[in-house]
């Protein structure tokens, strides 16, 4: 029997210099990620090992330094890192992620932006 379990992640949020204007590259702003992996966590439910299943904490470390890092345009291509990084274990099946910038430079009222996109394996 095929297992697809999940482990969320939510409300990551780290400080990046994303976006198209000067001022974001140069003054910066907090991100906030979500994160849904698709995974059989069959393995360890029975072992009861962590070695058997993503590590939670690792894994906010790992996008952590991608959304401190290398600054990018669009929080699209910030999106699209990000899921190829989680992606890089080959448990994970599936991932949807979603950056929000609660902080864009949009001149109405607003509570938040995000971007959600969803990759999985071929």
């Amino acid at each position: 029997m095929d297992h697809l379990d999940e482990i969320t992640l939510t409300g990551l949020t780290v400080f990046g210099y994303h976006g198209v204007f000067d001022h974001e590259r140069r003054d910066g702003q907090e991100f906030t990620i979500d994160l849904t992996l698709n995974l059989s966590l069959k393995d360890a439910a029975a072992s009861d090992d962590v070695a058997d299943t993503v590590h939670y904490g690792e894994l906010a470390d790992r996008v952590a330094a991608i959304i401190a890092g290398e600054p990018v345009n669009l929080i699209e291509s910030l999106a699209e890192r990000i899921a190829g990084a989680v992606l890089d274990d080959e448990r994970v099946r599936m991932v949807t992620v979603t950056v929000h910038k609660p902080h864009a430079p949009i001149e109405q009222s607003f509570d938040d932006v995000s971007v959600t996109i969803r990759r999985s394996r071929v």
